[in-house]
């Protein structure tokens, strides 16, 4: 056993759908700007070069039906529904056959946003871990095994008290799975237990304490999330 000199943190995992076992979680890669709408609707043009990324911790994750406290430090925080990929094998300059065969699974999941400081870093062209990076960030529901689906044009849509925020459909992506995984796979040394969240479809949006958060792709687990007052 090893001898740390204090308490090591625990694994973060993800649930597996009809199976015991947990998926391990390693790193959170997520895609900017990936629906046209959502680019347009922030005031940004999508860069059609190439998808570029920010980065989440692990431990940033929380399970999809949790209640959570509204988060310190900003008054404007918002959802962002997302599809989730998950990496089974690891992957370096990859072609979309050999990047897909490394999926392991797929889960509907919450990029929550501190969106005020997201854009006062933007403002002073800072980086946005403050914004993106912090406790309970990276909501996510339990994994489907990749033979038991795969992106299409399935809806993808969110709710928040049961009013439509979001909606789109996985086929709206301008960088759809296996294009993100190639060029991320040129980027880094991607390996197994690597979550990859893929962007968000038009309807951004605030929520407060007491908002109850919905959002389903169609095939997969649906998300939820209650917030909680601030602690």
């Amino acid at each position: 056993m090893t001898n740390h000199v204090i308490t090591a943190p625990e694994q973060p995992t993800v649930p597996v759908l009809g199976q015991s076992g947990l998926f391990p979680v390693r790193r959170i890669f997520c895609v900017g700007r990936n629906y046209a709408e959502h680019a347009a609707e922030m005031g940004n043009e999508v860069d059609r070069e190439a998808p570029f990324y920010f980065t989440k911790s692990a431990h940033a994750l929380v399970a999809s039906g949790s209640a959570v406290p509204y988060p310190p430090g900003t008054q404007d925080f918002h959802h962002e529904m997302e599809l989730v990929v998950a990496l089974k094998a690891p992957l370096f300059r990859a072609t979309p056959e050999v990047a897909m065969a490394a999926v392991y699974g797929y889960a509907s999941g919450l990029d929550m946003t501190r969106r005020d400081l997201q854009a006062a870093a933007k403002d002073k062209r800072r980086p946005w871990d403050t914004g993106k990076d912090f406790e309970n960030a990276a909501v996510i529901t339990a994994l489907t095994p990749a033979q038991d689906w795969t992106p299409g044009d399935q809806p993808i849509t969110l709710s928040v008290n049961g009013a439509p925020r979001q909606a789109g459909k996985i086929s709206d992506m301008v960088w759809p799975v296996p294009e993100i995984l190639c060029h991320l796979s040129t980027l880094y040394h991607l390996q197994p237990g690597d979550l990859i969240y893929t962007g968000t479809p038009a309807g951004v949006g605030a929520v407060v304490a007491g908002d109850q958060i919905r959002g389903e792709i169609a095939g997969l687990e649906t998300v939820s999330l209650t917030l909680s007052a601030a602690e």
